[in-house]
C-alpha cells in the first residue's frame, strides 16, 4: 500500500488518479470528510489525517509500505517534514519518494528553497529508501494570474530570467514510475519541463492559445504583491514567491533535463499543450 500525501493538491490528484487506472493499491491522505468520497470512486483507499495531529497520521500510514510526501507551503513547512519522516520511519514505511524544488541547497537565500534542502538532508540521513524529486516552476501557477491574464496582461518581476516551466502532470507521472518500479532508490531528479521561457515568451503563448493579446508587464514588488493578493495567498506564501521571482530574474535557475522523458518514455508537456489543456481555467475574470 502507497500513502499519498498531498493528495487533495494537483499533484497528488493527478498521481491517485494514475495509481488508480492500473489498479495499485493507494491510501489517499485528506483533512476533510467531503474529500474522501473523490478517493473511494477512484477505487482508492481514503483516509482523514492531519499533519498537526500525528495520531492520525500513525493511523494513516498502517499497512502502508511506501510513502509520497507532498505538504503545503507554509512556515512550518520544515518541521511538519521532519516530524512526517520520523513517524513514517517509526510506523514501518519502507520508502519515502519526496517532492522537493529545483533550486533547493543548504546556502539559498530563498528561504523555502532553503527548507527544502534541510528536509532533503534529513531524509537523506534517516535509515529509509528514498527518492527526490526536484521540479522547476509548474505551469499551472499561472492559473492564479488567471484575472490579470483575462484582462490581457501578465504582471511580472522575473525581467528577462527565464524558467523551465513543468506540467504537474509530467511530475504525478514520475511519481507514479517512481512508486511502482524499484530501480531509483537512493537517486535524486531534477525535473524540468522542454523549454526554458521568459514571460514574454509565455505571454506570446497564451495570446496565441487564448484568442486574445495577453501582454507582459514588469511590475514593482508592491504592485505584484497586490497581483497576487487577488489569489487569496497567505503573507508568508507570497513572500516566498517574490523571493522566487527575484531568484529568476538575476538568472539563476536551472536548465532544461531530460529525465522527464528517461524516466516515464513521454516527452514532457509543452507549454502551449498546458494552456490548451487548461484553457477553460483562464476563461473567467
Amino acid at each position: 500500500m502507497i500513502l499519498i500525501t498531498g493528495a487533495t493538491g494537483n499533484i497528488g490528484i493527478e498521481l491517485c488518479r494514475l495509481l488508480a487506472e492500473t489498479g495499485i493499491p493507494a491510501r489517499a491522505m485528506c483533512r476533510k470528510e467531503i474529500q474522501l468520497q473523490k478517493f473511494k470512486e477512484l477505487g482508492l483507499d481514503a483516509v482523514l489525517a492531519d499533519f498537526e495531529q500525528p495520531e492520525t497520521l500513525r493511523k494513516a500510514m498502517f499497512g502502508c509500505e511506501k510513502m509520497f510526501l507532498l505538504t503545503a507551503p507554509n512556515p512550518s513547512h520544515t518541521e511538519t517534514e521532519k516530524s512526517m519522516i520520523d513517524i513514517a520511519i517509526a510506523e514501518g514505511i519502507k520508502y519515502i519518494v519526496r517532492l522537493s524544488t529545483a533550486d533547493t541547497n543548504l546556502s539559498a537565500k530563498l528561504s523555502y528553497a532553503k527548507s527544502h534542502a534541510e528536509i532533503d538532508h534529513y531524509l537523506r540521513s534517516k535509515p529509509v529508501d528514498w527518492t527526490i524529486l526536484r521540479p522547476t516552476g509548474f505551469m499551472q501557477n499561472f492559473i492564479e494570474s488567471r484575472h490579470p491574464i483575462f484582462k490581457g496582461f501578465l504582471p511580472h518581476m522575473m525581467g528577462e530570467g527565464q524558467l523551465s516551466y513543468i506540467d504537474v502532470r509530467d511530475i504525478a507521472l514520475v511519481a507514479k514510475r517512481i512508486l511502482t518500479e524499484d530501480i531509483h532508490k537512493k537517486a535524486t531528479y531534477y525535473l524540468t519541463g522542454p523549454q526554458s521561457l521568459t514571460v514574454k515568451e509565455v505571454a506570446a503563448f497564451l495570446t496565441e492559445a487564448l484568442g486574445h493579446e495577453v501582454n507582459e508587464v514588469k511590475s514593482s514588488e508592491t504592485e505584484m504583491r497586490k497581483a497576487l493578493g487577488f489569489a487569496r495567498l497567505s503573507d508568508w506564501h507570497i513572500d516566498t514567491l517574490i523571493e522566487q521571482f527575484i531568484t529568476v530574474a538575476g538568472g539563476y535557475e536551472i536548465d532544461v533535463t531530460e529525465e522527464i522523458e528517461r524516466l516515464t518514455g513521454n516527452a514532457p508537456r509543452t507549454f502551449a499543450q498546458f494552456i490548451t489543456d487548461y484553457k477553460k481555467h483562464f476563461s473567467t475574470h
